[in-house]
């Protein structure tokens, strides 16, 4: 159940034995089904999940209507990192796309373990820093590229995603509606 936990970790920060078996103490293992909200808009996150199996999908609602804001695959941190670390409501929904596997940590339980495992801070402290340079990458494509290039980049870098993902959601993920989403992949089809 954590092999895939501590493979993603590994090239981060090196634990001990000692640290995996104290570790594994403090995350519980959780199914959960397609369409399950972990994370409802107005509600504190208290748990971050980590994807063995499924996806996720982080999500803000405007005027009724779901903007995708990131697609969480297996082996992978996930969660409403604003409101988990702030402890205050947030202002995403978090719902499984796929029914997932997921490793649970509480926000109390996480602050348990960075007394007794300080690697674990490092290590947060890394997947933090790896988030902001996503979330750097994501903000400059939408200011420098155009629809056609973050799609071209969307599915080179996560093409299986596109057989798992409804398209309307990635669409929202990539700035563009559905219509002009289907514009563009027959575009480039029949050049």
């Amino acid at each position: 159940m954590f092999q895939s936990f501590f493979q993603y970790c590994s090239p981060l920060v090196s634990f001990t034995r000692e640290d995996k078996q104290l570790i594994e103490t403090y995350f519980s293992f959780r199914q959960v089904p397609k369409k399950f909200t972990l994370i409802a808009n107005g509600k504190i996150a208290r748990e971050l999940y980590f994807i063995n199996k499924g996806l996720l999908r982080l999500y803000y609602t405007k005027d009724g209507e779901d903007i995708t804001a990131f697609i969480f695959r297996e082996h992978l941190f996930s969660g409403s990192y604003d409101s988990f670390l702030r402890q205050a409501p947030s202002i995403q929904g978090l719902e499984a796309l796929e029914d997932s596997d997921l490793l649970v940590i509480t926000y109390d339980n996480l602050q348990r373990l960075y007394k007794k495992v300080p690697k674990m801070e490092t290590l947060s402290r890394k997947i933090a820093e790896q988030r902001f340079i996503n979330a750097q990458l994501i903000l400059s494509s939408y200011i420098l590229d155009s629809p056609e290039e973050r799609w071209k980049k969307f599915e080179a870098a996560n093409g299986d995603l596109l057989l798992r993902v409804p398209h309307h959601m990635i669409a929202s993920f990539l700035g563009i509606t559905p219509v002009s989403l289907s514009r563009i992949r027959k575009r480039l089809q029949h050049p």
